[in-house]
């Protein structure tokens, strides 16, 4: 089992940067691969990017390649996501989500946080 805590949600202006973070604790994150989902209101949610448990595989949504970096310390049962050039439709609450598989995915997750809420305004 494992709990998780998303932190660094807030109001940007289009164009800016928000880093986002999630605390692991529980069994030691580094055990499992670690994801951010995003959901918009409306919408469903949807896969945003991923990263392997040593920190070397990384995989990203078409919608956020070249803008966002997914990193993790294992050190620190942390995992980040930096966002840059953000636009108005990376609005959502943005979720962190924990994998017990050594193979990265979009889906499958089984464990999650609550949730932080990112807005840009236009």
């Amino acid at each position: 089992q494992v709990q998780l805590v998303e932190s660094g949600g807030g109001l940007v202006q289009a164009g800016g940067s928000l880093r986002l973070s999630c605390a692991a604790s529980g069994r030691t994150s580094s055990n499992y691969v670690m994801g951010w989902f995003r959901q918009a209101p409306g919408k469903e949610r949807e896969f945003v990017a991923a990263i392997g448990r040593s920190g070397l595989l990384k995989n990203y949504a078409d919608s956020v390649k070249g803008r966002f970096t997914i990193s993790r310390d294992n050190a620190k049962n942390t995992v980040s996501l930096q966002m840059n050039s953000l636009k108005p439709e990376d609005t959502a609450v943005y979720y962190c989500a924990a994998r017990a598989s050594i193979a990265l995915s979009t889906g499958n997750y089984d464990y999650w946080g609550q949730g932080t809420q990112v807005t840009v305004s236009s």
